[in-house]
Formats: structure tokens, sequence, C-alpha cells
């Protein structure tokens, strides 16, 4: 538990760290190359902890104490007294144009960020589940659509279908977009095709919490795996419970288990309670009783003991796909990935305010935490994903017209465009009281919506 906590904490602090320096500095870079002068460069809000002078222009660099965010200030007639020989380089003595491009260098940055992680990800190689189907959950639109256990998504729509990764973004990217219904090409494992009509039109996008393919219908294919255990950690809750390699679970308070996937269901639902294990080991049967530590997956308590089972190598590489592209297809890939995130992102947002989707979606730092963790003791890729998807929200939030936020600004240039003259510093500062409010208003209900996932667990 305390590896896993401290493991979260280093992951979110990186990330953090990461996204802040990447934003700001795109502000940096553009100020520079438009001839602004830089005055201080800030990691974080409030007290500076660490400082130092940096470059031809002296700018002070920042870690500061409060680190959700980071700014740049920049030297400007409206914030200070500015010497005569400097007024050139002062952000409001610049072109509207130039102001803008400083301003919207924040969230490029973000975007550009995500499409290097996509890039690296796709040349590196990514691996996923092949998407062949489980059992068919009933009276749901899949069964509706005569899907079949064993079949494989070849196509939703005229997308191709790699991995059930593929599968799970183009059918969310449909029901966003209120699609009535999709089409969906399987191969049976007769090597027969068939068109599914996948009836959507009873979907909503609020329905998007939980499982989402489960309540389409659609799950998984799971080969059986015995209840044998392969590996135990060592600050796991198995191995205090003195549980070894090679152990064969054969019940659970007296229930009898078949495979893997029963064992781990019990566990997971049991987080803090006392099992009482029936253990095959060698050529005696003991009875071992071990309490699952309490874990938070997807805002859900659950329990894991810290064991692992025997699988067969041969049978998991043949459920397993595993793409990768040159730099330049990587690229192009990289770029529609990022594109099409982003635009998803700003469809849900726009749903949120229409009432069309839950509030409740709305995730605050805790829950990014737990999600930077959870990734990162997945692995390389995994973190590295999770960092391109947050980044690319960091830059459409940041693109949204609040005032405060970079979106904001680019509303006050385009205003200052259509009537010709700045608006009044009156008009400014109210705006940037309602954007502050605003913020600290969804801040405050993401963190609302983090605590009570911790809550009902």
């Amino acid at each position: 538990m305390g590896m896993t906590l401290l493991v979260t904490i280093i992951a979110f602090v990186v990330a953090l760290g990461v996204l802040i320096v990447f934003h700001e500095f795109g502000h940096y870079l553009v100020a520079r190359w438009c001839g602004v002068k830089v005055l201080r460069f800030s990691i974080g809000f409030g007290r500076p902890l660490l400082r130092k002078r940096w470059g031809k222009d002296q700018t002070e660099w920042v870690i500061a104490a409060f680190p959700l965010g980071g700014y740049v200030k920049m030297l400007d007639e409206r914030e200070g007294e500015v010497a005569p020989q400097e007024l050139p380089r002062s952000f409001n003595r610049k072109s509207v144009a130039r102001r803008s491009a400083i301003v919207a260098a924040g969230p490029i940055a973000n975007f550009l960020l995500a499409i290097l992680l996509y890039c690296f990800l796709f040349m590196l190689g990514t691996s996923g589940m092949k998407p062949i189907l489980g059992p068919v959950v009933p009276a749901t639109p899949a069964a509706f659509a005569a899907f079949e256990a064993g079949e494989t998504i070849v196509k939703i729509g005229t997308e191709p279908v790699a991995t059930w990764q593929d599968a799970r973004w183009l059918l969310l990217a449909q029901v966003v977009d209120k699609s009535p219904a999709v089409t969906v090409e399987t191969l049976n494992q007769r090597g027969e095709i068939s068109w599914r009509k996948l009836d959507l039109s009873n979907f909503h996008a609020d329905d998007l919490d939980g499982d989402f393919l489960k309540k389409i219908g659609l799950s998984s294919y799971q080969p059986a795996i015995k209840p044998v255990i392969a590996q135990v950690t060592a600050d796991g809750a198995g191995n205090r419970a003195g549980l070894l390699a090679d152990d064969e679970i054969l019940a659970v308070n007296g229930q009898n288990i078949a495979n893997w996937e029963e064992l781990v269901r019990q566990i997971r639902a049991n987080p803090g309670q006392s099992l009482l294990l029936q253990i095959h080991r060698g050529n005696s049967v003991l009875d071992i009783s071990v309490t699952p530590d309490t874990a938070t997956e997807k805002g859900e308590r659950i329990g894991k003991i810290g064991v692992g089972p025997k699988i067969d190598p041969a049978e998991l590489e043949g459920l397993l796909v595993k793409t990768s592209y040159p730099l330049g297809v990587a690229m192009v890939k990289a770029v529609a990935r990022t594109w099409e995130t982003s635009v998803f992102t700003l469809k849900m947002l726009g749903k949120m305010v229409m009432g069309e989707v839950s509030w409740k979606n709305v995730s605050g730092p805790i829950t990014i935490a737990d999600y930077a963790g959870q990734s990162a003791q997945m692995g390389l890729a995994p973190y590295l994903g999770f960092l391109a998807l947050i980044s690319i929200s960091l830059g459409v939030l940041n693109l949204l017209p609040i005032p405060i936020l970079d979106g904001g600004h680019l509303m006050y240039y385009l205003i200052e465009i259509v009537k010709g003259s700045p608006l009044s510093d009156t008009a400014m500062e109210v705006g940037q009281r309602v954007g502050m409010a605003l913020l600290f208003a969804l801040m405050a209900f993401a963190i609302y919506n983090d605590i009570s996932r911790l809550i009902s667990g």
C-alpha cells in the first residue's frame, strides 16, 4: 500500500511537472521570438521555494509552493512602470497578432507534446488484445444484432479495428456523435464475414460511466486460466498470509473455484475482509486465511492480494497484437490521434454544458493522481499514453473562452479586432473576476467528485 502510494505521488508530480513546463515554455519561447522581455518563469503559484536568475534578460526561474499550474510573467505597462528604453519589449505594445501567438503558444505546446508522445508510442509499438468477442450479454444492443462469441471485430463503420482499444474508441465516438446505428464487420472462426447493425439510438453519452462495452453487450474473450499462483509480490497480502508459487486455489469461503477469473472476482469484491482459502500444495490441502489489501481502481474500492496466475505464453501470445510504424506513418497517426481526442474532449465538454452528460464525469487532481499511479505501475507505454491524454485535455481546457484562461485572453483580442480598440481595464477586471470564480467553482466541483468517488468506493 505504501509503495503504491509513493508511486502514485511520484507519477503525479512528474506528470504535472512535464505538462506545466511544456505549456509555459510554449508561452516563453514565442514571447522571446516576438521580442517580449520575460521577467519570470514560474512552476506553481504562491511563495517561491526555489529561484534563480538566468539568461541575457536575467529572467527569474521559480518553483513555487502551490504546484497546480504555472505562469510566465512578461514586461507589461499595465502591471508596473517600464523604462523608456524597454517599452518596445513590453507585451502590451505588441500587435494583436503577436499577443495572440504568445497566448496560444501554451495550449499548442500541449498538443505538440501529445503528438510527440503518440509518435514515440506508435514507433515503439503498441500492444493490445485482439478484438475477439467473449459471451454476448443478453438483452443488449449486441445481442439484438446477433453478435456471437468467438467472432473478431474487423471494422466499425469504415474504420479498421486492430485491438479492443480501437473498438472502444470508435464506439465511444459513435455514441457521442449520437449515431442511431453503426455497421460492424466481424469474422467468425470459420472464416465467414458478417455485417452487424448495432443499434445505438437508446444509448446516451451519459452511459459512458463504468464498463461501456458491457452496456452495449460486448465483452472480450478470456481464456480459461487455472487458479494456480505463478508469483507472489513481497509486499502483498498473499505473501503475508503465506501463499506460495504453484499453490492451487480450490475454494474461497467454502465456494469452489474453477478458474482464475472467479478467484479475482472474490478477492476484488472483499477489500479488507478476511477470506478462507483452500489450497492444494504438493500432496496436501491447506486452509489459509488472507485479508485483501484495499486499493482504488477507477474510483472503486477493490481487494488485492498481490498474486499472479500461471499463464500459457503461447495462448496469451495468440490473443495479443502488436503494431509499430516507421517515423512518417507514426507522425501522421499521432497527429490524427491528437486531433480526434481533442475534438472528442470538446464534444464531451459541450454535452456537459448542455446537460446531456453528467458533470460527475469531471475529474480533479485526486482522480488524475490515481490514474497517473495506475498507468505508471502498468509500464512506460501506458504512462506516456496517460501523459498524452492529459496534455490534450489541458490544451483544450486552456482554449475555452473563459477569462483568466488562455482562451479568455484570445477572446479579448478577438473583441479588440472587431471593435478596433482594446477592452477597458474595468471590463477586463470584471472578466478576470468572473473567470476566477468559474475556475475555482470548477476545481471545487472536480475535487468534490473525487472525494465522492473515494467515499462511495
